[in-house]
């Protein structure tokens, strides 16, 4: 039989997710002898199109099996996904939900489907922590990531719908990374009204943001300002062991949400896919989890 060869497009090197997204990929590859190529668009959607454009229009004995790829923006690459299905090419998406993956199911020779964390619930689950940690509701620094993402508007939407109605958010845009929350919240404490807000709970929609955020703070030159910034909670999400967690237990953050990684299991659905000839399910969510569990969360002493 054939050796599959897959090609698996990241969004950026700079964040713990997609490095665990690569490391779950070459597993996944090993176990069902796959070749694997992997390619990262830092974060530009454009870039991402080009690379994987570039391998499918290559020579036939060069072009992968299939391709899996997690959208830098919000569109999942329409087009792109067209030229795939038409040249006999799988395409598995990550963390996205693309309506075309129905319409072009029907005259793909390939599997054609999505694995997805559940954002909306990873969202819903942020909020009941903000809700736990301020039951009598505050004001909460909120970092999420790009505006035209896909899995940043679902946490944005699932996180506001659970969210009580006395506890207010002030919200930035990150890129994923620690870098682009750490600039993000700079620019905001600029600001005038930065400084005439008391902000009770700082989250970032992943981990590193988080993170970044709490590095900002902890470098401000007011000894009492910095004090009561490095005694607020800091929450993230995605959870992996080596950072999300581990910050947890060494109290950098308050708490994480467990995202698994899923560009691995894509590999595994693919394979078993283009071995048997049989439909994969055109979409696949893994289950988030609260760490620690919400009921574990005690409310933060406010200030004033």
């Amino acid at each position: 039989m054939k050796t599959l060869r897959f090609l698996l497009a990241l969004t950026t090197q700079n964040n713990d997710y997609q490095i665990e997204q690569a490391t779950s990929a070459r597993a996944a590859a090993k176990d069902v002898g796959a070749e694997l190529e992997i390619v990262y668009a830092d974060g530009d959607t454009i870039t991402q199109s080009t690379q994987i454009l570039r391998a499918i229009q290559a020579d036939p004995l060069l072009r992968p099996s299939a391709v899996i790829f997690e959208p830098v923006g919000g569109t999942a690459l329409p087009q792109v996904a067209r030229t795939a299905v038409s040249a006999g090419i799988g395409w598995g998406v990550l963390n996205s939900d693309p309506a075309y993956i129905s319409e072009l199911k029907g005259s793909a020779r390939a599997p054609i489907f999505s694995v997805s964390s559940d954002h909306k619930e990873i969202g819903r689950i942020q909020g009941r922590q903000f809700a736990a940690l301020l039951p009598r509701g505050g004001s909460i620094l909120y970092i999420q990531g790009p505006s035209d993402n896909a899995a940043a508007k679902d946490r944005t939407a699932g996180m506001q719908s659970v969210l009580p109605s006395n506890t207010q958010t002030v919200m930035l845009k990150g890129q994923w990374t620690e870098e682009s929350a750490m600039k993000c919240v700079n620019s905001w404490l600029k600001l005038t009204a930065s400084g005439k807000s008391t902000i009770d709970l700082v989250a970032g929609q992943n981990d590193v943001m988080a993170i970044g955020a709490r590095r900002v703070f902890s470098t401000i030159s007011n000894l009492d300002e910095r004090d009561r910034w490095m005694h607020a909670p800091y929450l993230g999400v995605d959870g992996l062991p080596k950072t999300g967690q581990a910050w947890v237990r060494d109290g950098s953050l308050t708490a994480t949400i467990v995202v698994p990684p899923n560009a691995g299991q894509a590999i595994h659905l693919l394979a078993a896919g283009l071995q048997s000839g049989k439909s994969v399910a055109e979409r696949t969510f893994t289950v988030p989890q609260s760490m620690p569990a919400i009921d574990k969360l005690s409310p933060v002493q406010l200030v004033g």
